[in-house]
């Protein structure tokens, strides 16, 4: 049995989530967000993440952890802020003795909706039937538990890697 760690980082709510994998089995363990406040100064915020991933870490006891690749957004400050959260996310990953895998949102939504286009409500979806679960997690826990999900559904070499081989993916679709 395999425990994995999904984060979708932000500076202002980081998401995780922890799944279990036995053989083809996912089963949820938990998820839920950690919260930085707005008024407080960034490293301030960049250690509420550390530590917060650093708890998640001690309190599950994940044995991988898979991470959400940020791109570009329109507003350069922004990026880096998120870049900058993205990046305490992996220390806290790392310092906790956890390799770590980096999925691109595509290689996530391909992985868990079979398409790379999917919108947020369809990964949310999604999520609720793959792992059983009772309700509807926060679209932040949601986006980490897909990312988890992607994860134990073979990484870079499942479905996820689809990109990376002989079959590459455009607009959402595999061609060969």
């Amino acid at each position: 049995m395999t425990r994995i760690l999904g984060i979708d980082p932000g500076l202002r709510v980081t998401g995780f989530g922890v799944i279990e994998k036995a053989g083809n089995q996912l089963s949820y363990v938990a998820s839920g967000c950690i919260k930085s406040k707005e008024q407080e100064s960034l490293p301030l915020r960049i250690a509420t993440l550390f530590k917060g991933i650093s708890e998640v870490i001690a309190t599950y006891q994940p044995d991988e952890a898979a991470v959400e690749i940020v791109f570009v957004n329109v507003n350069p400050q922004s990026t880096l802020l998120l870049g900058q959260a993205r990046g305490a996310a992996l220390s806290a990953l790392v310092h906790g003795g956890l390799p770590v895998a980096e999925y691109t949102a595509l290689q996530v939504k391909q992985a868990v909706v079979g398409h790379g286009k999917a919108a947020k409500e369809q990964v949310q979806h999604m999520v609720v039937r793959l792992l059983n679960l009772g309700g509807t997690p926060a679209a932040d826990a949601a986006d980490a538990l897909a990312c988890a999900i992607c994860h134990a559904h073979g990484g870079l070499g499942g479905m996820a890697g689809l990109g990376k081989g002989a079959y590459r993916v455009r607009n959402g679709r595999l061609i060969g």
